[in-house]
């Protein structure tokens, strides 16, 4: 049996007019404005983490988006157990009011934390009740130990494993001794390994040490003699904080490979086994 198109209508379905408010009571406009940057909040941090977890954005922006990450798995699951609630009929406004209110402050600074983020200026977002400084220093944690890793490889073994560039310690890779003469002048060490721009605030103080300690271990290597720090002294670089535990960590390198190649020179003279190459080397590291 045919029917004709033309009998077969649909009622007009009403437009939505923007200008018309949703919520008609008070009560429900206000609390609507105060949810809704919750909302926004989680938006922005979402978007700045996957943004940041690109694989060109290097090991420092990975880290601190995997922090971010951390911390909204916290969030999924409070929104999670909010709507298994409403499902159950069992959420009032009251109630998702109650569960929401307390992450607001902390949402709220994160996202400050990552619009300032580009600019590297956390003062401002440090700001606030010490529950929100507490979770700002976590996630400046999380981000400073993949850089304090790059830094421990170089104070303890006096290797640069940087592959991003992050590092403020520059390697002119372009440099080979096997082109250079046997004396090794003071000039190529000097261009070998230099500082970058874009040192760190809380390591710029020391940022010679860092760069000579280095330079220690360095040296020695090219001279045959494979030196570490040692484990009672090799403290993990990862502790971020007030105590200040990494400039020790640092001073105590500096001091163990400045002994090592002191030793070694007087060792090697004291032979006299110690190649032309090798005594120029060292006398240059020395002035340095």
């Amino acid at each position: 049996m045919e029917t004709a198109a033309a009998n077969i209508s649909c009622p007009p379905t009403p437009l939505w007019n923007v200008e018309r408010p949703f919520l008609t009571g008070r009560f429900h406009q206000e609390f609507t404005h105060r949810l809704v940057p919750l909302c926004k909040s989680y938006l922005l941090i979402d978007q700045f983490v996957e943004s940041r977890s690109l694989f060109k954005n290097g090991l420092v922006n990975h880290a601190f988006a995997a922090g971010l990450r951390a911390l909204l798995l916290d969030y999924k699951a409070m929104v999670a157990q909010l709507e298994h609630q409403f499902r159950l009929g069992r959420l009032s406004i009251q109630g998702l009011w109650f569960y929401c209110q307390p992450v607001m402050p902390s949402m709220q600074a994160l996202t400050i934390v990552v619009q300032k983020a580009s600019a590297n200026n956390f003062a401002k977002a440090m700001a606030g009740d010490n529950a929100v400084r507490s979770l700002l220093e976590k996630m400046t944690e999380c981000a400073s130990n993949a850089y304090l890793g790059i830094l421990e490889r170089w104070v303890y073994e006096g290797v640069i494993e940087d592959p991003y560039g992050e590092f403020f310690i520059a390697e002119n890779k372009s440099l080979h001794k096997e082109s250079l003469t046997e004396d090794y002048d003071a000039k190529y060490w000097r261009q070998r390994y230099s500082l970058k721009e874009g040192i760190p605030s809380f390591l710029e103080n020391i940022s010679g040490i860092i760069l000579t300690t280095g330079k220690y271990l360095n040296v020695m290597r090219e001279c045959g003699h494979n030196v570490q720090v040692p484990a009672s002294e090799n403290s993990k670089l990862t502790s971020f904080g007030s105590d200040h535990h990494y400039l020790e960590c640092i001073k105590a390198a500096y001091e163990f490979a400045g002994n090592e190649l002191l030793n070694l020179i007087k060792e090697k003279v004291t032979t006299i086994s110690l190649s032309t190459s090798c005594l120029s080397i060292t006398f240059s590291y020395s002035v340095l």
